[in-house]
């Protein structure tokens, strides 16, 4: 059996995280991580990135699903695919890893540090950061941007994809037959895969 990091170290100490979640394969790791280490992750789904709507609602139930065998609460934010093209419009020619993913993290990871504020969560995570097709530097400066616009929210910019958690990641899939996307979920990024 592939292995996790023994300790995971959220900021400040923090036993609770709101942790923005992709999908279930590339959440599935970190949440045991997190568990083993004595961290509670509140999954919270903000994805309005992914269509059509059918495909949102297949990765929201693989992500509800494995959350619930571990007995984790599970936040669904609306659903605005509208709103996303709107605030992503002129982007829609860039490259993977361009100024779209970049606007696609701000949107996402802001509604996160949004929620953790009103609802008094300190850290704020995503599992944006384990997957190797986007960069690590776009999601830690858009996840620091998001949480700047609160003083109580920090951002927990870890790099998943060491400490084994991409071999676990893999043992998880299949344990649990995920669901498991070969793209990332917006209509833009399909055309690269």
């Amino acid at each position: 059996m592939a292995s996790c990091p023994d300790i995971l170290e959220a900021p400040g100490g923090e036993r609770t995280v709101l942790l923005h979640t992709c999908c279930a394969p590339c959440s599935s790791a970190i949440v045991e991580a997190m568990m083993r280490s004595g961290i509670t992750p509140v999954i919270y789904y903000c994805n309005p990135n992914i269509f059509p709507e059918e495909e949102y609602l297949i990765r929201k139930n693989e992500c509800t699903r494995y959350a619930e065998t571990l007995g984790l609460q599970v936040i669904d934010a609306d659903y605005d695919h509208e709103e996303w093209l709107r605030q992503v419009s002129g982007l829609e020619n860039e490259p993977e890893r361009g100024r779209r993913c970049l606007q696609c993290f701000r949107i996402r990871l802001f509604r996160t540090a949004e929620y953790a504020h009103r609802n008094g969560i300190r850290v704020m995570a995503t599992t944006l950061a384990s997957s190797r097709w986007k960069s690590l530097e776009q999601i830690n400066a858009a996840g620091e941007e998001a949480a700047s616009h609160f003083g109580n929210v920090m951002w927990w910019g870890m790099n998943w994809r060491k400490g084994g958690l991409q071999e676990r990641r893999n043992a998880l899939i299949k344990e649990y037959n995920f669901y498991n996307q070969t793209w990332c979920g917006c209509e833009f990024s399909v055309r690269n895969k």
